[in-house]
């Protein structure tokens, strides 16, 4: 009876870990698109100086999926290879941050931090493979 007991009790542990683990699929209309259009839109839409500079634009995700000048922004299910993540995340040079965090972009009302939700977003669509949905 102790080893039904401890099994029991093994299993429904087991069981909270994975639906803790587990998140529901983050949509890139319903989820992404938002955030970019809010902190990325003004720079990098297809006549802006972010587009200027580094050839990236997200206008929409056939944008967002073709990437920079210098290769993709996002590769599908792994946010820490994804340019798009590690510049947000504020896991690059300083210098490349973004949105950035320069005088000048502060003072223009530009360059404040995604907070760690949005990051988390961001990150986990990618992870589950940077759907179109």
């Amino acid at each position: 009876m102790n080893a039904k007991l401890l099994f029991s009790a093994v299993l429904f542990g087991l069981s909270l870990q994975i639906a803790a683990c587990g998140r529901s699929d983050i949509s890139f209309s319903a989820d992404v698109q938002p955030i970019l259009e809010v902190a990325c839109l003004e720079c990098h839409n297809d006549t802006g100086e972010g587009i200027a500079a580094s050839g990236f634009s997200v206008v929409d995700y056939a944008a967002v999926m073709r990437g920079t000048t210098l290769g993709p922004a996002v590769i599908a299910g792994s946010s820490m290879s994804s340019t798009l993540y590690r510049v947000v995340a504020g896991k690059t040079d300083p210098e490349i941050r973004m949105p950035p965090h320069h005088d000048e972009s502060l003072a223009e009302g530009r360059g404040l931090s995604l907070g760690a939700e949005q990051i988390e977003i961001i990150g986990t669509w990618i992870d589950q493979g940077a759907k179109d949905n």
